[in-house]
């Protein structure tokens, strides 16, 4: 079996969503240091970016590292923190300012972020689970409509 079939399996896990914690700052720093081509599972086989938002309380650059699904010439994400009760910060950065950049295999291009609406979200939805299929199991887990976002180059 692939590895990218074996870690989306994995990734329904509570385990594995405590380890994805655990381990994304030292995630970031590997994809920044080696421009994308490594994580902390070696290899990506997911598709993954750094996302920098503007902090909606300290103004400060913040970083996530997130997996995403390609959408024409954006990028869409979903707001899943791993099944917690709680939207990532990430998500509510982009309420509050939907400038960002994101950066894949080491280039970095400024976006505007939008809240996908209901008939965009059940567009976006299906490219996201084909990636990561634990979405589902994550918003089960949380209790939330988890925030699905489209990144578009500005």
């Amino acid at each position: 079996m692939p590895l990218a079939a074996i870690v989306r399996r994995l990734g329904r896990s509570r385990w594995f969503a405590h380890a994805g914690r655990a381990t994304s700052g030292l995630d970031r720093r590997l994809q920044k240091a080696s421009q994308g081509r490594f994580s902390t599972l070696g290899r990506p086989t997911i598709p993954q970016l750094i996302l920098t938002t503007t902090g909606r309380r300290s103004g400060q650059p913040r970083e996530a590292v997130l997996v995403y699904a390609a959408d024409g010439d954006g990028w869409v994400l979903i707001g899943s923190n791993w099944g917690q009760q709680h939207h990532p910060a990430w998500s509510g950065n982009l309420l509050a300012d939907p400038r960002a950049t994101v950066t894949i295999a080491g280039v970095t291009t400024p976006v505007v972020a939008t809240l996908a609406d209901d008939d965009e979200r059940a567009r976006l939805l299906p490219a996201l689970l084909a990636v990561w299929p634990a979405y589902e199991t994550y918003a089960a887990r949380s209790g939330r409509e988890l925030r699905v976002f489209r990144l578009a180059p500005a």
